[in-house]
């Protein structure tokens, strides 16, 4: 999911990889071990473990702030390229700055799909 400012210019990107990280079972295990330290052997308050259990990361804590993003412009070729050359799943379509749409794999391949005729412009 595209990240945003009020006035639509993109910030980042929060992907599946990212949430996975940020949540996963490692994150909670280095967790653990960080109270095991804390807590000296003795039992914690159990408000204060509830309260870092609850994980109060933001979106800005998570989100990938390097964003590859396009021209509404670029073609299909080109958005395929960097796709692959930066191994993204999606990418952010920009005009003006201003983020107006975005791009998935599964787009490109239904554009890849159709015939070059319905690509062409109504005169």
């Amino acid at each position: 999911a595209p990240v945003v400012d009020k006035d639509g210019a993109v910030l980042g990107m929060v992907s599946e990889g990212d949430l996975m990280q940020a949540f996963g079972r490692e994150k909670a295990q280095h967790r653990a071990w960080w109270l095991n330290v804390l807590a000296e052997g003795e039992r914690l308050a159990p408000e204060f473990e509830n309260y870092l259990r609850l994980d109060q990361r933001r979106v800005r804590d998570v989100m990938t702030r390097d964003v590859v993003v396009v021209a509404e412009s670029a073609s299909v070729n080109e958005i395929a390229d960097l796709l692959t050359k930066h191994r993204i799943k999606r990418v952010p379509v920009v005009r003006a700055g201003k983020l107006v749409g975005v791009v998935s794999r599964a787009d490109l391949i239904r554009a890849l799909a159709r015939s070059p005729e319905e690509f062409a412009e109504p005169s």
